[in-house]
């Protein structure tokens, strides 16, 4: 079992959700994050004063998948959250040592089967 989980720009999320729905996600963990990379956040005006904004709004997916899904789950979210330009995201693929699904009791690959 795996978990991947993406972080990248708010803007892509629908794309993202629709990717992983073609390529057979039956379920998935989003979250609003804030955090930075190497843009090391950006200035903006507001009513004529400049300030910094250290942390920028972020996107957080996660998937619990059966191993020999998570490279195309990942690669899904590549091509919809790509943009070309610094701050896209990353994606982090850990191993999971269980699941359980908690109204059946089913674990592992059955707790994340459609």
């Amino acid at each position: 079992m795996k978990l991947v989980t993406a972080i990248f720009k708010p803007s892509r999320l629908d794309a993202v959700i629709d990717a992983l729905s073609e390529v057979g996600a039956t379920g998935l963990t989003v979250s609003e994050v804030r955090g930075y990379g190497r843009q090391l956040g950006k200035t903006e005006v507001y009513r004529g004063a400049e300030y910094e904004v250290r942390l920028l709004p972020k996107v957080k997916v996660e998937v619990a998948c059966a191993d020999d899904a998570a490279d195309r789950f990942a690669d899904a979210i590549i091509q919809a959250a790509n943009t070309g330009t610094i701050g896209d995201g990353k994606i982090f693929i850990l191993d999971l040592g269980s699941v359980i699904r908690i109204r059946t009791g089913e674990r592992d690959e059955l707790a994340v089967s459609g």
